[in-house]
């Protein structure tokens, strides 16, 4: 489990780590304002041998104007990343974390988001922009310089991943897609209710990124980038479909492909590794079955908090019971409805 981000709090995080060496080296206030903070929350992600530390974050709201960095900022309800370091081996770490940020910053209904890094950091800084975070000031300190990163949650960009988590909607095609519950639970996290505290949920590696590969054989090339997909849980008890099959999650497509796409097995593991079910062995083998193989990247935007049966579907929804529920479109009203029902956060919606 050493990739989780485990819910602590400072006073339980041991200062002596020597991941904190480098903190230490580049802040010489670090040690103290760590031991000030010793009653609040933190995130730590413990190394894989379970010897010390491989990730810290700490998050907080302010909403004062920011008069420490140049140009200043003005009184803004904004989600502070106030430290953040990991020793990443991929970027599947650097992704869950930003999800998390995320998660807070929607469940705490903030207009922006903050960080201050030094520019050495170029591998965070990639990451932070890669999800929309642009340069908006210096902030001097008798450390030296640091950048200002923000991002803005009240304007999107029109770019699928820089505007993440929100959603684009009007002129979208939307889908129902189907999964099957052995793999809906690996990929799609299971157990998030966002009315809860975002510290309680389970946060399991390959869950918690931001993007997912489908693999199915399904035609999924009907889908096309900027599409809407939401997950479809069939049912673990035959016969029950009615009440246990149910919608689970909204996603955005990034890229579709055929397995022709892909020059030879190892391309198509490449692509599909990192945010896939599948082990690279099962990739191979799959690649190389010659049934009918589709893949889908997309982003995972939202869980829903209220899960509509498939009863709901059909009653309230008004989705017919044929042609098959495994990729189905569906109209604007279909889909509005569905994320109603799943009281997924309305601000998520941009139209």
């Amino acid at each position: 489990m050493g990739q989780t981000l485990r819910p602590t709090k400072f006073k339980d995080v041991d200062l002596n780590d020597k991941f904190f060496d480098s903190l230490k080296a580049q802040y010489s206030e670090f040690s103290n304002w760590f031991k000030k903070k010793a009653q609040e929350p933190v995130y730590v992600i413990d190394e894989e041998n379970g010897n010390g530390i491989r990730g810290f974050l700490y998050i907080k709201v302010e909403t004062g104007k920011i008069t420490d960095v140049q140009p200043p900022l003005p009184a803004k309800k904004r989600l502070k990343v106030g430290t953040l370091k990991v020793n990443a081996k991929g970027t599947k770490l650097g992704e869950r974390i930003i999800k998390r940020i995320f998660d807070h910053a929607i469940l705490e209904d903030v207009a922006e988001v903050y960080v201050t890094v030094f520019d050495t950091h170029t591998s965070l800084i990639k990451l932070f922009q890669r999800y929309g975070f642009e340069q908006k000031g210096i902030k001097t300190t008798p450390n030296g310089e640091e950048l200002v990163l923000l991002r803005s949650l009240e304007t999107t960009v029109g770019d699928i991943v820089k505007d993440y988590p929100f959603m684009q909607t009007e002129g979208k095609a939307k889908w129902l897609l189907a999964i099957k519950p052995a793999y809906h639970t690996a990929l799609l996290p299971d157990s998030i209710l966002k009315t809860e505290d975002p510290n309680s949920e389970e946060d399991v590696p390959h869950t918690n990124t931001i993007h997912k590969v489908y693999i199915a054989g399904l035609i999924l090339t009907r889908m096309k980038k900027g599409d809407l997909v939401v997950f479809y849980r069939t049912t673990d008890i035959s016969g029950k479909a009615f009440y246990r099959s149910v919608a689970t999650s909204v996603c955005v497509i990034e890229e579709t492909y055929s397995r022709r796409d892909f020059k030879d097995g190892n391309e198509f593991v490449a692509f599909a590794k990192d945010h896939s079910v599948f082990s690279e062995k099962e990739l191979l083998d799959r690649y190389a079955d010659g049934k009918p193989l589709y893949v889908a990247k997309m982003t995972y935007n939202a869980a829903f908090a209220k899960r509509p049966t498939r009863g709901a579907l059909m009653n309230v929804v008004g989705v017919s019971e044929f042609p098959r529920w495994d990729l189905r479109p569906l109209t604007d009203d279909q889909f509005a409805t569905i994320l109603q029902l799943g009281e997924v956060d309305e601000s998520l919606i941009v139209n």
